[in-house]
């Protein structure tokens, strides 16, 4: 079914899509937007939506559940200063702040100018009613080194559209379970898978 709306044919998310536009509509729904390659992934998580919300919101909780996210250093409640996880052991840091929030609906961020990964996005929050809360982040980004440096990170699983997957699943067990299930049988496992 079309929606005329916004002009997609399907509710497929925009990543998904074959139109050479998809990137472009995913960045008019970002203020200041930056980057060119997108990612965007969904799913349900059995919590109430102020739950979810309040818990998100805190840029401080994230690195519990980005396991790529050395850390968020909080400045204020809109701006931030993240450390990432690269390929070959190195990092990568960025400035950024919140562009747009609607409290229990929205938040979007860009980077600041001077990132080693410019990026924007935008997550947003829906009533699923008795099943929870649906929970959607659409990521825009610029890969450092090119479509090269892209296809370097998918291969150490450090690429932002593998790692939005991973983290929003992790995401949903932290908050459903209080804990995120992991194969490492110890703390040395657990360091050695990158954890």
């Amino acid at each position: 079914m079309r929606d005329l709306a916004n002009g997609q044919s399907d509710d497929a998310p925009l990543a998904t899509s074959k139109r050479h536009e998809a990137a472009a509509e995913a960045a008019a729904q970002i203020t200041d937007a930056q980057g060119d390659t997108i990612v965007n992934c969904s799913l349900t998580v059995n919590k109430p939506l102020t739950d979810v919300y309040a818990f998100f919101r805190d840029f401080g909780n994230w690195p519990q559940f980005m396991e790529n996210v050395v850390r968020i250093d909080v400045a204020d409640s809109t701006r931030s200063h993240w450390v990432v996880k690269a390929p070959g052991g190195t990092t990568v840091e960025w400035d950024a702040r919140v562009t747009e929030e609607e409290p229990e609906r929205l938040i979007a961020w860009s980077s600041e100018e001077g990132a080693d990964v410019p990026n924007s996005g935008r997550v947003t929050f829906r009533d699923a009613g008795r099943r929870g809360t649906v929970v959607t982040a659409t990521i825009l980004y610029d890969p450092p080194g090119g479509m090269i440096g892209k296809v370097v990170a998918k291969m150490f699983q450090r690429e932002p559209a593998i790692q939005a997957r991973r983290d929003l699943r992790r995401f949903k067990q932290l908050m459903e379970t209080g804990e995120i299930a992991t194969p490492a049988m110890n703390p040395k496992q657990f360091e050695e898978m990158g954890l």
